[in-house]
């Protein structure tokens, strides 16, 4: 696993944790409530022949303190306002994976990016390799070229080949008079 890929995985597993942290950490303080009452008392007395109206008002203040415990789970109805805004560990979040995306296109963009075209030379080189362990074996070669040869034992034959990339394959070649198999 190359280095830039287990960086990409630490940091998506880092921003896990910071979400999940900042979800579930508890409110730091209660909510306060006080209600206050107001009461009005009207009288009115009526005699016979004469009318007095008297009136009281009495007014009586009452201060009450709830406390609210926190929500542990988020509930949403539908007289809600969207006008609250969006919390901001939404937002944390997605910068979060905005980060991790771009390295992740940085990643892959830059894999392979060194295998390119190596130069004839080194082609050569690990050409000869190739055939110099063939040959170990008792393989002898019939012909080569820049990036490939063909060695024979018996009547078996092989091919041995460098792409520009560097990388050495080799596969069996029909015996010599037999037409070739697809």
């Amino acid at each position: 696993m190359s280095r830039a890929l287990k960086l990409a995985a630490l940091l998506a597993l880092f921003a896990t944790g910071a979400v999940l942290a900042l979800s579930l950490a508890p409110a730091s303080g209660s909510a306060q409530t006080e209600t206050t009452t107001t009461t009005e008392t009207t009288t009115t007395t009526e005699p016979t022949t004469t009318t007095v109206e008297t009136t009281t008002t009495v007014e009586h203040t009452t201060t009450q303190r709830v406390t609210v415990p926190p929500r542990t789970t988020p509930t949403t109805t539908s007289s809600e306002s969207s006008s609250s805004g969006t919390p901001t560990w939404v937002w944390v979040l997605l910068a979060i994976l905005a980060v991790a995306l771009v390295a992740l296109i940085v990643v892959l963009a830059t894999r392979g990016k060194g295998g390119g075209a190596i130069p004839p030379e080194e082609r050569r080189r690990r050409l000869d390799g190739a055939v110099a362990g063939w040959a170990a074996q008792g393989w002898a070669i019939e012909s080569q070229t820049e990036d490939s040869a063909v060695l024979r034992s018996g009547p078996q034959a092989m091919l041995i080949s460098v792409d520009a990339a560097g990388h050495v394959s080799s596969r069996p070649l029909p015996p010599s008079g037999a037409p070739p198999s697809y």
